[in-house]
């Protein structure tokens, strides 16, 4: 799906308006995201937003094909999955989200409603536009890596389910952080920093 006149936006202000979208039906949902919202938080009015977009299912549809699209672009095609090391492949997972959600805060709690939405309105043209989307999830991650690197005696499956859900843990509170505060107060040297020392504790853990 293609909006032309918000597509053919200076980058600054569609990226404004496209997170004003993304928070308020990240949070709210369909139904009861408002348009009026979006705009002011777009710093637009409703009329101008308008001029942009046809409707709210419009963009609401346009912003879940627009992301797919991204994550598959600057996120899912961008990791090297020929790396083995399982915590080095999770580190430049966390490497390239952390790009992405420096541009786009709220795109993986958008990315992340869309697959649960309920509303009658747009169910049926969104089933269509994620028929075949990647989520980032557990097999992905997880398959093809070289359990060699782990000590002798330890159940793989389960260390490799301990360091999922470490890094479950890890990405909400990294989402809680962007929730809570301004997406120019976020350190992200600071972020890589604490990823690193994790990363370092569950290699002391698991690896040999």
């Amino acid at each position: 799906m293609v909006l032309e006149k918000l597509e053919n936006l200076d980058k600054n202000r569609k990226d404004a308006i496209i997170n004003a979208a993304l928070m308020e039906f990240a949070t709210k949902g369909y139904d009861d995201a408002s348009t009026i919202v979006i705009a002011r938080n777009a710093g637009i009015s409703k009329g101008l937003m308008f001029h942009y977009v046809n409707s709210k299912k419009e963009f609401f549809l346009f912003l879940c094909d627009y992301c797919s699209k991204i994550v598959k672009r600057e996120y899912f095609d961008l990791i090297n999955f020929n790396e083995k090391d399982l915590l080095e492949r999770l580190r430049q997972s966390y490497i390239l989200q952390l790009e992405l959600l420096h541009r786009y805060p709220w795109i993986l709690e958008f990315t992340r409603i869309t697959a649960d939405e309920k509303s009658d309105e747009i169910r049926k043209e969104l089933d269509e536009i994620l028929k075949g989307t990647q989520p980032i999830c557990y097999k992905t991650m997880f398959s093809t890596i070289d359990a060699s690197r782990f000590r002798e005696g330890m159940d793989i499956e389960r260390c490799k389910r301990l360091i999922f859900w470490a890094n479950v843990g890890f990405t909400n509170q990294i989402l809680k952080d962007i929730r809570n505060s301004e997406i120019s107060e976020l350190n992200y040297e600071r972020i890589i920093e604490e990823l690193d020392g994790y990363l370092n504790e569950l290699r002391k853990s698991f690896y040999k």
